[in-house]
């Protein structure tokens, strides 16, 4: 009885073992940075993503347990040529992560190497459309053209390239000492030009200054000349005016409006003579007198 019941124990006991291992065998709990790859009878089955899953002990079985995060590689040093035949060593880095496990476990053995051999191949390609100059100054574009080339390259691996740099770009020593030089060439002529545009810019101005003060002149020399006509013309009107009137008084009163008209020329001549300040004594004709004493006389006859 006692035998029995050891017996029935064991048994219980060997069940609650056997489920507590084949408990642990078939819950799998995956961390948020990796994902499992189970096989079944030594063949892909499924990816199990993070958080929890189950499989079959016995059957399944979690064959490699791959990290998702975001990696890169070590740094590459990559002798390349460019397009004007000079020779410079490209420092590049390569950042990456795997989207799907199974094709990054069956298809490669080592992606690291796989990545490297890869990115280098396209680096020298990529390097060598472009000439020395165009290489310093456009490391923005060709990053992009290796992350795009690398991506088509190492998707069939299941790998995601997120981006990739380059972080540094060696010469040699003649190389730099003939950049120097065309720098300092380049320096040069630029300042020449400079100077060049300054002084056309000088002749422009000054050319331009002569040319406003011959506009101000020929104003001046038109306000002036429309000046003088305008005065002849007022003149000529005054005079003919006078003229006008003075054939009017002719016409009305005769010749003693001639005589008035004759003696007072005769006085304004004699009033700008006398004030000159050459004259010293004035001898008048007695005919001028004469005139003078008439010229009342006629005034009185045309006021009648």
């Amino acid at each position: 009885m006692i035998e029995t019941l050891y017996l029935n124990l064991a048994i219980v006991a060997l069940i609650i073992v056997a489920t507590l291992i084949i408990l642990k065998l078939g819950i799998k709990v995956v961390s948020q940075s990796e994902v499992y790859v189970v096989e079944r009878f030594g063949k892909y089955s499924r990816t199990l993503n993070a958080g929890l899953s189950l499989i079959i002990p016995f059957l399944d079985k979690v064959a490699h347990r791959v990290s998702v995060l975001e990696r890169q590689l070590d740094e590459q040093r990559i002798s390349v040529i460019t397009k004007d035949n000079v020779e410079v060593v490209l420092e590049t880095r390569v950042f990456f992560r795997i989207v799907d496990a199974s094709r990054t476990v069956y298809r490669i053995r080592d992606i690291d190497q796989a990545l490297r051999t890869a990115s280098a191949s396209i680096v020298r390609s990529a390097a060598g459309k472009l000439e020395l100059d165009e290489l310093q100054s456009s490391r923005e574009a060709m990053n992009e053209e290796i992350a795009n080339n690398l991506h088509n390259a190492a998707e069939v691996w299941g790998i995601e390239i997120t981006r990739t740099e380059i972080t540094d770009v060696e010469v040699d020593d003649s190389t730099k000492e003939a950049q120097r030089q065309q720098l300092n060439a380049e320096r040069k002529r630029r300042a020449t030009i400079a100077e060049a545009e300054g002084e056309k810019r000088s002749i422009e101005l000054k050319a331009e200054a002569e040319l406003f003060k011959a506009q101000k002149e020929a104003d001046g020399v038109r306000i002036t000349a429309d000046a003088n006509a305008y005065s002849i013309r007022v003149k000529a009107e005054a005079d003919a005016e006078q003229t006008k009137l003075l054939a009017a008084a002719i016409a009305k009163n005769g010749k003693p409006a001639v005589d008035f008209e004759v003696a007072k020329r005769q006085v304004d001549a004699i009033s700008l003579l006398a004030s000159s300040q050459n004259t010293k004594t004035i001898v008048l004709p007695a005919g001028v007198t004469n005139a003078l004493g008439g010229l009342s006389a006629v005034l009185e006859t045309i006021k009648k």
